[in-house]
């Protein structure tokens, strides 16, 4: 398989390759990042959410039966196993979706995450108002694309469940998000030796939510996700603002956990370790980090790299998107090809 986009006589004679090329090259630099990463969230939003969504229905539909013309995908009272059905779609559907749309633009599809994102710096203040849109509007087109698709009316909204009052509906929903943020702060918001791997942690984060949410508040995480079927349905709750209030506390919170670890310089922990191998390989300044291959491919550490600079892998942020990258990193992470 080709890898290294070499050309070919195929993409020589492809009109929309040169399109494409034509009208992205005449775009200054960051203004061609920002509009790539503006079409991945756009894309994989609407990807993510349109299978979770899809899933949701689908776990409703099963447990309700045939009846007659159609189905109805009206929620009966949540059975354990249906629990685990959303839960289970939802964390993998983010999971697939975010490994494939990660060096495209990040894989946020959250707008609260990405405002977490710009408030730990690695990402843009533009470029967070951008995704925020990007993926708002993405969230709004899968809830009517799922409506569309199946019959038995949209019924993918959350809501208070087992008697949950607002206030506990509102620190269930902080908490919840709290945890996915902080995850996502850790496991792709840096440079690591895993950080090709941050969707499985995230998609499982996210499962873990939902797993604990759904009964009790639906498991938000994400206004717009609230937000939209209500949009599609015409209909409001009137305690719908408690999945704004509670998302965006969570990403606070976060944010300040992550701005604690990062102040205590979590990452010397590691030269407290009595054993000698390093079970993660420190880059060389020399070779640019590869977001296909793990930074290993950089070739094992020098002795002296090790005592020298034991943190650097873990205090570089990542760029999202091919505009300038934020934090300390000189050259984008996700865009790198492993082909020097």
């Amino acid at each position: 398989m080709n890898t290294n986009h070499t050309e070919t006589v195929l993409t020589r004679k492809d009109p929309f390759n040169r399109l494409f090329t034509k009208i992205f090259d005449a775009l200054p630099p960051s203004t061609r990042g920002h509009v790539v990463a503006v079409v991945g969230e756009f894309l994989g939003t609407i990807v993510f959410l349109t299978l979770a969504f899809a899933g949701v229905e689908t776990a409703s539909a099963s447990s309700n039966g045939n009846q007659g013309l159609g189905v109805s995908t009206t929620a009966k009272p949540h059975t354990s196993a249906q629990l685990l059905y959303t839960a289970l779609v939802v964390g993998f559907s983010l999971a697939v979706t975010a490994w494939t749309f990660f060096r495209i633009s990040g894989g946020l599809f959250n707008p609260v995450i990405s405002f977490g994102m710009a408030l730990i710096g690695a990402i843009t203040w533009v470029r967070c108002v951008l995704l925020i849109v990007a993926q708002s509007a993405a969230t709004i087109a899968a809830s009517y694309i799922v409506y569309a698709l199946f019959s038995g009316g949209l019924n993918v909204g959350t809501e208070l469940g087992g008697g949950t009052t607002i206030a506990q509906g509102i620190v269930i929903e902080m908490i919840l998000t709290a945890q996915l943020a902080f995850t996502i702060f850790v496991l792709a918001a840096e440079e690591h030796a895993g950080t090709c791997l941050a969707p499985i942690g995230i998609g499982l984060s996210l499962f873990v939510g939902e797993l604990i949410g759904a009964f009790w508040t639906g498991g938000s995480m994400n206004p717009i996700r609230s937000l939209a079927p209500c949009i599609v349905n015409r209909s409001f709750p009137e305690y719908l603002w408690i999945y704004f209030v509670g998302p965006i506390a969570g990403v606070v919170l976060a944010v300040l956990v992550y701005k604690l670890v990062v102040a205590l310089e979590y990452e010397i922990a590691d030269d407290q370790d009595p054993m000698p191998e390093l079970i993660l390989p420190i880059v060389r300044n020399g070779r640019k980090p590869s977001s296909i291959i793990p930074i290993a491919s950089a070739g094992p550490p020098t002795p002296e790299k090790q005592v020298q600079e034991p943190a650097k892998t873990h205090k570089k942020s990542v760029s999202f998107g091919n505009g300038q990258p934020s934090g300390d990193i000189e050259n984008p992470v996700l865009y790198e090809s492993h082909t020097d």
